[in-house]
C-alpha cells in the first residue's frame, strides 16, 4: 500500500471541507474503494473516513419512509426490528450480502455511491423508489444510477441517509455467485400501497435497472405465473464466464416469479 493521508472527521460539515481539497475520496466501509487501491486502480491521495460521524448513523420510521443513514452497516440493517417490521425484504436483503466481515463493515452509503454493477442495494432503491439524501440534496431513485460504478452524485458530495417508501409487499431473490455472493442476476419486486408494481433488476448490465415489461405484467395480476409469462430480451444485458446474456435473461422471470410469490407469503 502506497502512502496517503487519513482524516477521521466527526460532522458531515467537517467531511465536505475535507473532501474538498485535491484528490480527496470519501471512506464508508472500505471494502470497495481499500481494494482498488491495493491493486493500483484507485490512487487517492488523502481519505476522509466517515465511519466516525454519527450523523451519517440511525434507522427510524417518519410518516410512511423508513430512513436509514448512510453510515449503517449491512448487518445492522439486517438485523434491525425496525426494518424488519416495516421493510423484511431490505432486512432480507442485507443479511445476504457477503459474508459476515463484509457485513459488519460495509454501509448502505457506500454501498450507493460505489454502484457496483451486481450489488444488491441499487435493486431495492430503484424498486422501492426511494429518495437518496446527500449533504446538498434529494434525488430519486430513477435518477441516481448512471451506469457502471456512475452515479448522480458530484465531487464531494456525501450520501447521508436513504428515504424508503414502506410498500404494501415486497420481496428480493438472487442468484449469486458463491464465491462472492454477488448476484450473477438478483429481482427485487416492490407492490406499493397504491397497487403500483416496481421491479428492479441488478447483476445483469452495468448498473441496476427497472423491468418495465415485468411491471406492467404484474401491475395487471400480481402473480408468479404472471412474472414468469415475460420474455426478457437479452440484448444490452452482460455476459461473462459465469453467465451468459441468454442465461440471465432466462433467470430474470424465473427470479422475479419467486419473488411475487415470497412476497405472497
Amino acid at each position: 500500500m502506497y502512502a496517503f493521508e487519513l482524516h477521521q472527521p466527526k460532522s458531515i460539515s467537517e467531511a465536505v471541507a475535507l473532501l474538498a481539497a485535491p484528490d480527496s475520496r470519501p471512506l464508508a466501509g472500505g471494502q470497495s474503494l481499500i481494494a482498488a487501491m491495493k491493486l493500483r486502480l484507485a490512487s487517492p491521495a488523502s481519505l476522509v473516513d466517515l465511519g466516525g460521524i454519527a450523523e451519517l448513523r440511525g434507522i427510524r420510521q417518519e410518516g410512511d419512509m423508513l430512513v436509514i443513514g448512510a453510515g449503517n452497516r449491512h448487518a445492522e440493517i439486517a438485523e434491525s426490528a425496525e426494518v424488519r417490521e416495516a421493510i423484511p425484504a431490505l432486512a432480507w436483503l442485507a443479511g445476504e450480502i457477503g459474508d459476515l466481515q463484509v457485513r459488519n463493515l460495509g454501509t448502505l452509503g457506500g454501498s450507493l455511491a460505489n454502484n457496483d454493477p451486481a450489488a444488491c442495494y441499487p435493486a431495492a432503491v430503484l424498486a422501492l423508489n426511494a429518495r437518496i439524501r446527500t449533504d446538498r440534496r434529494m434525488i430519486a431513485a430513477d435518477d441516481f444510477f448512471k451506469g457502471m460504478y456512475e452515479t448522480a452524485l458530484e465531487g464531494g458530495e456525501i450520501i447521508t441517509a436513504v428515504e424508503f417508501p414502506v410498500p404494501e409487499r415486497a420481496a428480493y431473490i438472487k442468484f449469486l455467485n458463491p464465491a462472492s455472493r454477488f448476484a450473477l442476476a438478483g429481482v427485487f419486486v416492490s407492490r406499493a400501497k397504491d397497487g403500483h408494481v416496481r421491479v428492479a433488476v441488478t447483476g445483469c448490465a452495468g448498473c441496476a435497472f427497472r423491468a418495465a415489461d415485468l411491471e406492467k405484467a404484474l401491475e395487471a395480476d400480481f402473480s408468479p405465473d404472471a412474472a414468469k409469462a415475460v420474455k426478457v430480451s437479452p440484448d444490452d444485458l452482460s455476459s461473462d464466464l459465469h453467465a451468459s446474456s441468454a442465461y440471465r435473461a432466462h433467470l430474470i422471470p424465473v427470479l422475479a416469479a419467486r419473488a411475487v410469490a415470497k412476497a405472497l407469503e
